[in-house]
């Protein structure tokens, strides 16, 4: 079973994390400005909030 190649950057990932940890925006609505689900914007900044855990353990 091959995985798919994300459509989007590891930068625009990252930027779309910082953008919605400012909370300048509601989460759904920042999500549709950028192009992708609601959901799929929660998992990137699930991530990066567990990337960010095990770099402080380092």
């Amino acid at each position: 079973m091959s995985s798919m190649p994300s459509p989007h950057s590891p930068e625009f990932r990252r930027r779309a994390v910082e953008l919605a940890r400012q909370g300048d925006k509601p989460l759904a609505q920042l999500a549709k400005d950028l192009g992708v689900s609601r959901s799929c914007l929660q998992n990137w900044i699930s991530q990066a909030a567990a990337d960010d855990n095990r770099a402080l353990r380092l």
